[in-house]
């Protein structure tokens, strides 16, 4: 098939090099060189959106891969000024499930099919498949399985339901990656300070080798251990892309206790505080009303 791939960031680019075992490609970046390194490996470098579609044959397939929000909704926009109708747009990026209903409510008025794809995989989906959650109409998606066919692993991909299904089940993987992730941390972070002197690398290499907590993201704290066995050269800010709060905004919609993913989200926003003002309250208040001794600034 031919597939337009608007967006060439690190999973863009990686996700069109996939692409190009089976597909010809027609790439498109509006910053940096990464449209003509694209075309170095076979691909078709475009211009502009509208060289972009202008060099795709109809019924298109244009994937937008862009960060969310306003670039999302600034490309989207201008793509649906130029596709027709019976193209497919497909949109890829950590959009809000309902900004992606909307948007898909907008293609249909004007004849084209859109999808939402939940994309996970990370750096690593070059070489390991992404993971696909398909939003959208049964036969927009079946038009362009094919190319969800390249990306994903075998059984990797999914028609999960209609127009913001994709990203909807997106945002819950994302708030329960969140969660095991903390975890983890917490795990680790006992591990670090007990009596013991642990490897924390051949310990996460250990429970990966059939322990009940074996997984991805503990091979990949075996790999982080082994770069730097106590994380001496990170600092511990943890930033979240936002699909971690939609959960737990979803959760409290849906009268769903989720404390787990809650307090994980939490985590995060106290991760960022160079010192905490509630941590000082509750300083200040153990020493009103118990004499309980406090450190100074100085001190700390």
């Amino acid at each position: 098939m031919q597939i337009g791939m608007v967006g060439l960031g690190k999973m863009g680019f990686n996700m069109a090099m996939r692409l190009l075992n089976d597909h010809q490609v027609v790439g498109y970046d509006s910053v940096g060189d990464t449209a003509a390194k694209l075309a170095a490996m076979g691909a078709t470098q475009a211009t502009s959106l509208q060289d972009l579609v202008a060099r795709l044959a109809a019924p298109r397939v244009v994937w937008v891969m862009v960060p969310s929000g306003d670039p999302t909704e600034g490309t989207v926009a201008a793509l649906l000024d130029l596709l027709e109708p019976g193209d497919v747009l497909v949109e890829g990026g950590n959009s809000n499930y309902r900004d992606s209903i909307r948007r898909a409510e907008a293609a249909r008025a004007r004849g084209v099919r859109y999808l939402d794809a939940g994309t996970s995989g990370g750096i690593w989906g070059l070489q390991n498949g992404y993971c696909l959650m398909v939003g959208g109409d049964a036969d927009a998606f079946a038009y362009a399985e094919p190319i969800f066919k390249t990306l994903a692993p075998p059984e990797g991909y999914l028609h999960a339901g209609p127009g913001g299904a994709g990203h909807f089940a997106k945002m819950i993987h994302n708030g329960i990656e969140y969660g095991m992730m903390q975890a983890y941390a917490e795990g680790f972070e006992i591990l670090e300070k007990s009596r013991y002197d642990y490897d924390l690398g051949k310990l996460s290499h250990l429970w990966n080798q059939g322990s009940v907590v074996r997984s991805w993201l503990l091979e990949l704290a075996e790999a982080a251990f082994a770069k730097d066995s106590h994380l001496a050269g990170i600092k511990g800010w943890v930033a979240d892309s936002g699909e971690g709060r939609w959960t737990v905004t979803e959760a409290i919609d849906l009268d769903v206790p989720a404390p787990v993913l809650t307090a994980s989200l939490q985590a995060r926003f106290r991760s960022r505080q160079e010192e905490s003002f509630a941590a000082k309250v509750c300083a200040a208040l153990r020493n009103e009303f118990g004499g309980h001794a406090v450190k100074s600034a100085a001190q700390v």
